[in-house]
């Protein structure tokens, strides 16, 4: 049987420069993948090393969290107004600093506050990297390549990043800062003669809604706080911050509905499938942060690995970089986004479902299967997802289209470890019993169902689109 090719004749190819270009910004995407799963492994190392309480060397992740879901929405409307390129470089270089900082970090707070920063950083970072992707790229089968190599290395990131924490904080845990230094140097390096310099869109900042900025980054940074103090059990600090988020974005709303400059043209979101796609990736990115979080818990608490163990069981996971960039483009072009999303989002609802069986004397064996499909599940979900946001979108506006969809990724991470860990026996793990981490398995498997329910309504609906257009 004769395969269709992926592309339209030489005009659909990839040149080495945007190969290049390409290499550059998945390693920017890369770099924000793993500096959160190599911390995941080498937390407990820190909190040895400087004198962290238990209960409070979670900020050292949940600091990150913060900065970067609150200014993710910022970072991409900053990308569209002021120049992407700009914005990139101004980005990655604030992150390799910051990292640095915490890598020489001697006192909790100086670690705490390097780990904030970072994380405004990577919100500034990343939606720039998107719609640099998006906007280099056109919309077809060029950019559904370009986006799946993209996605399969972030989705890398955050499988490998496990392994390379476990290595690193076997020499040092300082190393888990240093060798993001590393790369991103190379990385500005390389940016800075492969990105084509772009000018702002404003001639100067007049046009930029500050109060708009103002009020939705203090709603962002509320609701991740509150979903933080949730886990930690806190629910009455929760519910506050919560109840000031809303008011923060009935504010917004509000707000931007009269500004003549608005930070969120507020009817994008119900233009194509940037809404439906965005709730989908929040549901599969919660999922994924809780079973991660708990196979961790399972492998090092109740079975006694060792961090580098349990990093090398996730490396399989790392397969979605070969699948993505080979099979992903092919499916597309013959299914569409949507179907291609949605079976991503049904692998891993199959993947999270095996767990379910989990008993106490599992070996790697017997997760292979479940890795496996997560690997396939980001292969097919995590490109298609981020093309699904911008398709139809003027370029104008594909910074804050990816700032909307990494913003329902960083707040998918933290509902997904908030319920997690809230099932887990009230976030005392180490007095988990086998029974409380197979009821903590439901909330990935449910979360992921429901994105496979929202994936499959978007695809029924464009199929139903193009059957009338015909």
């Amino acid at each position: 049987m004769t395969v269709a090719p992926v592309f339209d004749p030489p005009a659909q190819q990839m040149t080495p420069r945007s190969w290049g270009l390409l290499l550059v910004l998945c390693g920017a995407l890369f770099l924000e993948g793993i500096d959160i799963a190599m911390l995941n492994v080498a937390v407990p190392a820190i909190a040895a090393d400087l004198g962290l309480a238990t209960g409070t060397a979670h900020w050292i992740i949940s600091a990150y969290v913060l900065g970067y879901a609150g200014f993710m929405l910022l970072g991409g409307r900053s990308a569209d107004l002021f120049g992407r390129r700009r914005v990139f470089l101004v980005g990655l270089t604030v992150f390799v600093a910051f990292s640095g900082v915490g890598g020489f970090a001697d006192s909790g707070w100086l670690l705490v506050t390097a780990r904030f920063a970072t994380g405004v950083a990577a919100g500034f970072m990343t939606p720039a990297g998107f719609s640099i992707v998006t906007s280099s790229f056109p919309e077809g089968p060029l950019r559904n390549r370009a986006l799946s190599v993209y996605g399969a290395v972030g989705a890398g990131g955050f499988t490998l990043g496990m392994v390379a924490g476990g290595l690193l904080t076997t020499a040092s845990w300082r190393w888990v800062f240093f060798a993001p230094v590393v790369l991103g140097a190379l990385l500005l390096v390389v940016g800075r003669a492969l990105i084509r310099p772009d000018q702002p869109r404003l001639p100067s900042t007049s046009g930029f809604d500050v109060v708009g900025s103002v009020t939705v980054t203090a709603a962002m940074v509320s609701i991740v706080f509150a979903l933080v103090s949730l886990g930690e059990g806190h629910t009455t600090t929760a519910a506050l911050t919560l109840a000031g988020a809303a008011a923060l974005l009935v504010g917004f709303v509000l707000w931007e509905r009269r500004s003549p400059a608005p930070l969120l043209r507020l009817s994008i979101l119900r233009h194509g499938m940037l809404l439906s796609s965005s709730t989908a990736g929040l549901l599969f990115m919660g999922a994924f942060f809780g079973f991660q979080l708990l196979v961790t818990l399972y492998l090092q608490e109740l079975r006694g690995w060792t961090p580098l163990e349990t990093g090398l069981t996730f490396a399989i996971m790392g397969a979605d970089m070969v699948i993505a960039p080979l099979l992903t483009p092919l499916l597309v072009a013959r299914l569409g986004t949507a179907a291609v999303m949605t079976a991503g989002f049904a692998s891993a609802t199959a993947a999270f479902a095996l767990t379910l069986r989990l008993e106490a004397d599992w070996t790697y064996v017997d997760l292979l299967p479940t890795l496996l499909l997560v690997a396939f599940a980001f292969a097919f979900a995590y490109g298609p997802l981020a093309a699904a946001a911008t398709e139809g979108l003027d370029e104008s506006e594909h910074g804050v289209a990816g700032g909307i969809v990494n913003t329902a990724f960083q707040f998918g991470a933290a509902l997904g470890l908030s319920a997690v860990t809230i099932v887990l026996v009230g976030a005392s793990p180490e007095d988990a019993t086998l029974d409380d981490y197979r009821r903590a398995l439901f909330v990935p498997t449910a979360a992921a169902a429901l994105a496979v329910a929202i994936g499959a309504t978007a695809w029924a609906r464009r199929r139903g689109g193009a059957r009338q257009r015909n």
